[in-house]
């Protein structure tokens, strides 16, 4: 395997507020809860998910200038990434409603995370992976600071990956449209779920968008890799019972993935190593609870 060089990830950096419901909501009266606050955000779970891997990490976006910002880029130093973040405006909060099946719903306030403008190309410096979520795309300026970088990290052969995030994100901004993004930007891996790659038409529908991997997550179910010119690959996930949250597990799976891939690992050995990731972070997340 090649030396393991710095994987960056550019995008959102928020507090997630947790609302595990020990019961149905009661409308209009008192509903017990427990209630945990932790750091979030698509990107930056990536990018220590990468750090908790033992490789070189680097966080790059917005928050605000509080103390609730404050908190999250110390937390991200003290988790072993590198932080290049912009200050001002408000941190955003994501609350993450988890109801009594372990059914997650969020809700979203972005604050500063989309404000993310002046990209610099010292960003990129050692970079040899760059890993976008689609909300990384979705807002002003953050959206096209994140295409500059994408265009500057293929000036520089950085591979670019794009994980695809949120089926309601791709709906919000138009299948067709986020299509044909996808295929302008051409990443090197694309990273789905099951329901995304349904919203974004199908397996066939993204063959051609990634250049050397479409990697198509399916819950319990064996996951999906098509690679150019290769029969598609199934990898078996391994088991793991009384999943209460999964929150994070996507992007500690990309974070796995690219670690391996950015090493010099084939896909199959990528995802193997994907799912070994994923399962890590739903193991702490349980202990946490």
């Amino acid at each position: 395997l090649r030396c393991r060089m710095m994987i960056a990830a550019i995008g959102d950096l928020v507090e997630d507020i947790a609302v595990g419901l020990t019961t149905s909501v009661n409308a209009a009266s008192d509903t017990t809860a427990i209630i945990r606050r932790r750091r979030g955000g698509s990107a930056a779970n990536a990018a220590v998910a990468v750090a908790r891997l033992g490789s070189p990490s680097r966080f790059i976006g917005q928050v605000g200038d509080d103390a609730v910002g404050t908190a999250l880029i110390d937390a991200l130093c003290d988790a072993g990434v590198q932080t290049m973040v912009h200050r001002g405006g408000r941190t955003g909060t994501i609350i993450v409603l988890l109801d009594t099946a372990g059914e997650r719903t969020m809700l979203t306030d972005r604050g500063a995370c989309t404000l993310l403008d002046e990209p610099d190309p010292a960003w990129l410096d050692g970079v040899s992976v760059l890993h976008v979520p689609l909300y990384s795309l979705v807002g002003q300026p953050l959206a096209t600071t994140t295409r500059t970088l994408i265009e500057w990290a293929r000036e520089r052969s950085v591979q670019v990956s794009i994980d695809a995030s949120s089926a309601s994100v791709i709906v919000d901004r138009g299948v067709a449209a986020t299509i044909a993004e996808l295929a302008t930007l051409a990443p090197d891996v694309l990273l789905c779920n099951e329901f995304e790659a349904q919203t974004l038409g199908g397996t066939e529908a993204l063959r051609g968008v990634a250049r050397r991997a479409l990697v198509v997550k399916r819950g319990a179910g064996p996951t999906l890799v098509v690679e150019p010119g290769n029969p598609p690959l199934e990898i078996v996930v391994p088991e793991l019972r009384d999943v209460a949250d999964t929150t994070g597990a996507g992007d500690a799976f990309a974070a796995g993935f690219l670690v391996a891939w950015s090493g010099g690992a084939d896909a199959m050995s990528a995802v193997v190593a994907g799912h070994a990731s994923a399962r890590e972070a739903i193991i702490r997340i349980a202990a946490a609870t």
